[in-house]
């Protein structure tokens, strides 16, 4: 009896060899599964990261516009150039954008400026993607 007991109490080369086998089979889709889940986790970060960068620059423009020593006059595209990469944002490039319209916003005109803040960045899912934040600023001051 005990002969058959301590026989039974240790692995065989089979059941060796098909522990092997299932470890190999598992081990590839899991790696995959894993890395996946670190692209799909990156995605929305940069997105927000990207919101915020346009939000940022969007504010800076509207400082200029109420500034005493800058307003509405500064307010044209030569004041804002392109920036490839963002200082310290490596991945993300920003521009922006100001037509000068009139009260309809879409045809041309005085009194109102259409702002829009474009952040572009490598997503590691998409490839390539844009994200744009947009005001509209008046030249008529608030009393």
């Amino acid at each position: 009896m005990r002969g058959l007991d301590r026989r039974r109490s240790a692995f065989t080369l089979i059941e060796s060899i098909m522990a092997v086998v299932v470890i190999s089979i598992m081990i590839p889709p899991t790696l995959v599964l894993i890395r996946d889940a670190q692209v799909r986790r990156a995605s929305p970060i940069l997105a927000s990261r990207a919101r915020w960068l346009a939000t940022e620059k969007l504010e800076d423009v509207i400082a200029d516009r109420h500034s005493a020593t800058r307003g509405w006059t500064y307010l044209t595209n030569a004041s804002y150039p392109a920036e490839t990469p963002v200082n310290g944002f490596a991945q993300f490039s920003r521009s922006v954008s100001i037509v000068q319209t009139g009260h309809d916003l879409a045809t041309s005109g005085t009194g109102y400026k259409r702002v829009t803040v474009t952040v572009s960045w490598m997503d590691p899912r998409h490839g390539s993607a844009t994200l744009s934040l947009a005001t509209v600023l008046t030249d008529f001051s608030t009393p």
